[in-house]
C-alpha cells in the first residue's frame, strides 16, 4: 500500500483539481534529477540541482578525483530520488495549495475513491449541537472564607 498526500487548491479554484502526490521514492527523479524537477515545474531547485551536479563534475575533473564528483553527483541524485515528492508538496504549499490530508491507497485510482468517499462524508450536513446553560440553582456557593496565596478578596480592601 502507497501513502498519497492530498493537496486542495487555493479558495477560488474547483474542488476536483485535487492532487495526489505519492509519498514515496522517485526513481524517474533519481535518474534523470534536474529533468524531473524541470517536468514538475520546480524551476528553481532543477537549476540548482544541475549548477550543484556541473559544479561537482568540473570540481573532480580538475582534482583529478573522477570518481569522487560522480559520487557526490550520485549522492545529488539520490537526494532528490528521496526527497523529491516533498519539494512538490511544498512547492504547493507555497502557491496558496492546502494539505487535505493522506490517503493510504494500493493506486491512485484507489487514492481518489478512497478521498471521495471521505471528502462525501466531511460534506454532509452535521446536526446543531445542543446548546449547553448552566442551572445557576446547581452552581456551588461563593466562598467567603480566607484565601491562601496572593489572591484578591471582593469587598476587602
Amino acid at each position: 500500500m502507497a501513502i498519497y498526500v492530498v493537496m486542495q487548491p487555493p479558495a477560488d479554484n474547483k474542488a476536483e483539481d485535487v492532487r495526489f502526490v505519492r509519498d514515496s521514492f522517485t526513481w524517474l527523479g533519481f535518474l534523470f534529477s534536474p529533468l524531473w524537477l524541470a517536468w514538475n515545474r520546480l524551476w528553481i531547485e532543477a537549476a540548482l540541482t544541475f549548477a550543484v551536479m556541473a559544479i561537482l563534475s568540473v570540481a573532480g575533473e580538475r582534482l583529478g578525483l573522477e570518481g569522487a564528483g560522480s559520487l557526490l553527483s550520485l549522492l545529488v541524485s539520490l537526494y532528490i530520488g528521496f526527497e523529491g515528492q516533498s519539494l512538490r508538496i511544498a512547492s504547493l504549499r507555497r502557491r496558496g495549495w492546502r494539505e487535505w490530508g493522506v490517503v493510504e491507497a494500493g493506486n491512485l485510482a484507489d487514492a481518489e475513491t478512497r478521498h471521495a468517499l471521505e471528502a462525501g462524508e466531511e460534506s454532509e450536513e452535521q446536526p446543531a449541537l445542543p446548546r449547553i446553560v448552566p442551572d445557576a440553582s446547581l452552581a456551588r456557593p461563593p466562598q467567603t472564607g480566607m484565601a491562601l496565596g496572593l489572591t484578591h478578596t471582593p469587598g476587602r480592601p
